[in-house]
């Protein structure tokens, strides 16, 4: 009897933007020859969250994971946390959401993050965390909220050791994605060797961070299968192995069964 490979798990996609949105049959065909077989497609701003739910219902494999980023989080208020609410009942996650030092606005940025923090304990649904040059205070915010009650995945993860560890001890996955084949790549590269097995899993951003050697072009989802060869090539496993331990602790973390 044949047995059909597992297939990777992509925990962030933007399918739900250009240049995606525009040809996604197509992209996602491409995806699906690589061995990509699911997708997280997490929001960025209230008013995309109508397209988010839509490609996601339209997609059998995509999974929406509604949210309001820091970029966008002078528009959390009460109506936009009612429609979360509302939202949740048919997303796997609250995502992306978080704290950006790149961004103005901190004290806005910490109330958005934390309400939707606690929306998601709530609502017991995992968080997709976004977090550049503010590691410590994320990690401050999602101990003091209880977060671990709920844990998810940390996106795009950009700190060190001791903070990778900090954030498993909170049921944290660490996601890996095009960064981890830059050239020159250090820190990504050291904490793919170390870091245990369960709590990797991979991710495209796309149409961001396209991986090596298609850096600086726009993403595709294809293109997880890069990240994915350079994780095993990093660990020693085969492609196999790395579709199966990755799918599965992606779909542990997102509360997913069978894993």
């Amino acid at each position: 009897m044949m047995i059909d490979p597992p297939l990777f798990f992509d925990t962030h996609a933007h399918l739900d933007l250009s240049p995606l949105r525009e040809n996604l049959a197509a992209e996602l065909a491409l995806a699906r020859a690589a061995g990509v077989g699911a997708w997280v497609v997490p929001g960025v701003r209230p008013d995309g969250w109508p397209a988010l739910m839509a490609t996601a219902a339209d997609i059998p494999e995509a999974l929406a994971a509604p949210g309001v980023h820091p970029l966008a989080a002078g528009e959390w208020n009460e109506e936009t946390a009612a429609v979360l609410t509302a939202l949740l009942d048919g997303a796997v996650a609250v995502g992306e959401i978080g704290l950006d030092g790149y961004l103005p606005s901190p004290a806005l940025q910490e109330r958005a993050f934390r309400a939707q923090v606690r929306l998601a304990v709530v609502a017991r649904r995992p968080i997709l965390i976004h977090c550049r040059k503010a590691m410590g205070r994320t990690l401050e915010i999602l101990r003091h909220e209880g977060a671990q009650r709920v844990g998810g995945i940390f996106h795009a993860f950009s700190g060190s050791l001791e903070s990778a560890r900090e954030a498993l001890r909170l049921n944290f996955a660490i996601a890996f994605g095009g960064a981890l084949t830059f050239t020159g790549a250090r820190r990504g590269p050291e904490l793919a060797r170390v870091l245990p097995r369960e709590w990797l899993v991979l991710e495209s951003d796309a149409p961001d961070l396209a991986p090596e050697p298609y850096r600086g072009q726009s993403n595709r989802p294809a293109y997880l299968l890069l990240v994915a060869e350079r994780l095993a090539a990093l660990r020693g496993w085969s492609p196999a192995e790395t579709a199966a331990i990755t799918t599965a602790n992606a779909r542990r973390v997102l509360g997913l069964h069978p894993y």
